[in-house]
């Protein structure tokens, strides 16, 4: 496959439907050593959406009465478009902007599982697939819990809207590992992680606080997935190849982004309210200067913010692409804060709880 970009024999990967290369039997021996730790801590952090030890779905929350994230995380509402709702109208778009906010996880997770899967197809090495095949089972249950929260408060999700449901797509059938790495477990999964852990420190519903953070235990292991293969690879680029991968992470980033920020991909949350999305993007536009997105992106928690921070850390962000995210974020303060990411601390703490309920599991069933 020449428009592969591999610097490390763990990555080497063969075209999807070429299932003969898998049954080579030199294959079998020649299993990096890459992924071994991450393999092995998939012990540390099992937990199933089916069992209520872990998470009860049946937790209630008064939904027409109280709204999951606060009214400060609810953009429209910081606008005029608040003056045309009342205050039980406002409460109502404010869980429908949350749902809308969890589809799209929901969503994501699904691309994640797919890509995942997808990986297994073309990823020569034994132990990357044994990573991967374990990442797909992870995602699979993130699926699960994500439908299963948005069925206990909605019913049903919203529809993936196309901006995210196109990157998705081209993630998940692009043959090129690098996309695939770059695309799912680098952005994706660190933008996970940076909506996670503002749902885990701002979320009303105790229930998504539990759930979010449960999800985080797995996230982080499948973002250091990403990281391994920025370390095996970034450092060894060539120019052309580096600007490659770099120009690829800058159109996921501001996809990502104007999924996010775009009011066009909430036309079917404002027809419900009897707005006109056309004049809410109006509204939205002018109250999102690009002044006030760089102050909201100073903040460690900012989803956006992560993601740079992300890209800046492995070594894709050059000063050929640096103008683009500095419109967002000061680079020289991010690049100072070290290697920590936010939710990190979380997703330990998360991981110390399954430990103490898997561990009196295996005591209870050897005695």
């Amino acid at each position: 496959m020449t428009d592969q970009i591999t610097k490390d024999a763990a990555y080497n990967a063969v075209a999807p439907d070429d299932f003969k290369s898998m049954i080579e039997v030199d294959r079998y021996n020649d299993r990096s050593t890459h992924f071994d730790k991450i393999i092995t801590a998939t012990h540390d952090h099992f937990w199933d959406p089916l069992d209520e030890k872990y998470i009860d779905f049946n937790e209630p929350f008064d939904i027409e009465n109280e709204m999951i994230l606060p009214i400060e995380l609810v953009p429209e509402l910081q606008t005029e478009i608040a003056d045309k709702l009342t205050d039980k109208q406002k409460i109502a778009f404010a869980n429908e902007n949350a749902r809308w906010m969890l589809s799209a996880i929901l969503h994501g997770e699904q691309g994640a599982m797919s890509l995942s899967a997808s990986l297994c197809h073309i990823l020569r090495d034994p132990g990357a697939q044994e990573y991967a095949s374990n990442q797909a089972r992870e995602e699979a249950r993130h699926v699960l819990g994500f439908s299963r929260y948005i069925q206990s408060r909605w019913g049903t999700p919203l529809t993936c809207g196309q901006t995210l449901a196109d990157l998705l797509e081209e993630m998940v059938n692009a043959p090129q590992v690098y996309k695939k790495l770059v695309g799912m477990q680098m952005l994706v999964e660190g933008l996970a992680m940076g909506a996670f852990a503002t749902l885990f420190n701002h979320a009303k519903d105790p229930l998504l606080v539990k759930l979010t953070q449960l999800v985080m235990t797995d996230e982080a292991f499948h973002h250091k997935f990403g990281k391994i293969w920025a370390d095996k690879t970034i450092p060894h680029l060539d120019t052309k190849e580096h600007e490659i991968i770099e120009d690829w992470a800058a159109k996921c980033f501001q996809t990502l982004l104007f999924n996010l920020i775009n009011p066009e991909q909430k036309k079917e949350i404002y027809g419900q309210f009897g707005l006109d999305w056309e004049w809410c993007m109006e509204v939205m536009v002018k109250a999102a200067t690009d002044e006030v997105r760089r102050e909201h992106m100073q903040e460690s928690t900012d989803i956006f913010r992560v993601l740079i921070k992300t890209l800046l850390n492995a070594g894709i962000i050059t000063d050929r692409t640096k103008p683009f995210y500095a419109m967002y974020v000061d680079m020289d303060e991010l690049a100072k804060e070290g290697d920590e990411m936010v939710g990190d601390a979380i997703a330990e703490e998360g991981i110390k709880f399954l430990q103490t309920i898997n561990f009196s599991e295996k005591a209870a069933a050897a005695e």
